[in-house]
């Protein structure tokens, strides 16, 4: 559940210069990170309910790969467009592949 903190983050202006190399200085960014945020938990509140009921399985499964691997399919785009990010980010395309093709290795298996 890595991507809750990464919401609150996201969504918090006064945290983001501390977590990551970013500075919120306009209403349309600490907007756009808010609506980041909300997708972040609805994600989460939908992978929660895959761990929890059997029956959203399959779909909270099908959520998560599709959310980490365009994730990192995004951030390994902006590495070749833009360049290297900071570690955090780094971190992350790292985890995002991983953990989304993991997830497509658990759907096959099921």
């Amino acid at each position: 559940m890595i991507v809750m903190p990464t919401a609150l983050i996201y969504g918090t202006p006064s945290m983001l210069s501390h977590q990551l190399d970013i500075e919120v200085n306009t209403i349309d960014l600490a907007n756009m990170l808010k609506a980041t945020m909300a997708l972040y938990l609805g994600c989460s509140f939908i992978w929660l309910l895959g761990i929890l009921k059997h029956g959203y399985w399959i779909f909270a499964t099908a959520l998560n790969i599709i959310f980490m691997l365009t994730l990192s399919a995004g951030r390994g785009w902006s590495m070749v467009v833009d360049g290297c990010p900071t570690r955090g980010y780094v971190f992350g395309i790292v985890a995002e592949f991983t953990i989304g093709i993991y997830a497509v290795y658990q759907l096959k298996s099921n």
